[in-house]
């Protein structure tokens, strides 16, 4: 599948030019974000040049509007598996048509960009033509990673980012190599700065786990369940609270949400506001990393409330004849939970906000290619995707020996 997947960025869509972008580097800036997650999908003009951000922007806006915003929405999110399936079907004609709008923009503005060296025919219909393709594109991409959700291991939605981010990451070196090692530059200084990077990105890299994997154990109690045939006595237990609940998932919700005032800028090329809100779109300069700081942290609030419903989890504990030490089972439990959820999060917050600018910071500092500036957002996203996937690796690999052993008996 991310064979397939790499095999499309490659292809163009019919009636452009893509060598303009090669004539033209350096005037993409935040745009190297998307080239970065779509896998080098943009800058060769591909039929997956949109990439798969339309679906994670749909995503993003059927979740909020399940919070009460739209009433059909919030009770088909109640109703479970059929509720969720509905859901999901919005959710992928939602993104078709934000796919439709954002490449008939991107196509126009790209065009206008390279001095209408991009697009062989500009009529209507080429742009019809051209807008077609990346949408289909970008439903193909959508179904691909439906595909290695339900057939492969992991989120394939994910797996398609983080294959697109590595995918990239060979150019990105060159880029760095370039521009340190040649052109006179000091050989020493180089290496020593080289050296120093490596180490900041692997200290980086094991904080981002150990936090990643941290978990809050809550002690549980089962009322009088028989320990022996003879002996009857409370059993403890604990009930687990990720650090950070969310995972990387409010990154990549804030980056789709930081790429959406570049559509603005793409139908409003020339209009100052459109210019203004793409400068505060943008990661890379100070403003827009402070406006990014605050949507990471407001979106793993989100999400992570979201994931770890703690009303469901004390009516659960409730059912299950279990409680928390101290804490009266039904609302007294739920409004503990909800507070340790609050102090976790807080914490799992700053540190998505902090590891997801610190390199931007970084980078800034020391001048490096723009491929590599990104590199905060695509280490969270690498390492949190690598860790989810390794867990469900592990998981599968035991389900199997037990199905086996189960064989043999």
């Amino acid at each position: 599948m991310l064979v397939i997947f790499k095999i499309g960025t490659y292809i163009p869509v019919p009636g452009v030019d893509p060598g303009v972008f090669d004539m033209n580097q350096g005037q993409q800036g935040v745009l190297d974000l998307m080239n970065t997650f779509g896998g080098g999908a943009l800058m060769n003009f591909s039929i997956l040049a949109m990439g798969i951000m339309p679906y994670i922007t749909a995503s993003i806006v059927v979740q909020l509007l399940q919070m009460d915003v739209v009433p059909k929405f919030a009770e088909w999110a109640r109703q479970g598996e059929v509720g969720r399936r509905k859901l999901a079907q919005f959710t992928r004609y939602f993104t078709i048509v934000l796919a439709f709008i954002q490449s008939i923009g991107m196509s126009y503005a790209f065009n206008q960009m390279f001095g209408g060296a991009l697009i062989d025919d500009n009529n209507i219909a080429s742009y019809l033509l051209i807008a077609l393709v990346l949408t289909t594109g970008t439903a193909f991409l959508m179904w691909l990673g439906e595909q290695i959700t339900e057939h492969g291991v992991g989120n394939g939605i994910s797996i398609i980012i983080f294959a697109g981010i590595l995918s990239v990451l060979p150019s990105a070196l060159i880029q760095l190599y370039q521009q340190r090692f040649t052109g006179g530059q000091d050989t020493t200084m180089a290496i020593l700065e080289m050296v120093g990077l490596i180490a900041f990105l692997l200290l980086l890299t094991a904080f981002a786990v150990f936090v990643l994997q941290a978990v809050r154990k809550i002690p549980i109690q089962y009322a009088k369940r028989q320990r022996t045939s003879s002996q009857l006595s409370p059993q403890s237990t604990f009930l687990p609270l990720k650090v950070n609940p969310a995972g990387v998932i409010p990154v990549i919700f804030a980056m789709a949400f930081f790429m959406l005032p570049q559509t603005f800028t793409l139908f409003f090329p020339d209009a100052d506001w459109a210019q203004t809100l793409a400068r505060f779109s943008d990661p890379t300069n100070y403003a827009g990393m402070v406006f990014y700081m605050l949507i990471i942290i407001a979106f793993t609030y989100f999400y992570s409330f979201v994931q770890v419903n703690p009303e469901k989890m004390a009516d659960n504990l409730k059912k299950q004849g279990s409680y928390v030490p101290g804490i009266r089972p039904g609302k007294a439990t739920q409004d503990y939970i909800t507070s340790v959820l609050y102090r976790l999060v807080f914490v799992g917050s700053l540190f998505l906000a902090v590891v997801a600018i610190i390199p931007l910071v970084v980078t800034n500092i020391m001048d490096l290619p723009p491929a590599i500036q990104v590199g905060g957002t695509s280490l969270l996203i690498v390492i949190g995707v690598a860790l989810e996937t390794m867990k469900q690796l592990e998981a599968q690999a035991n389900q199997r020996e037990y199905r086996g052993f189960r064989k043999r008996r």
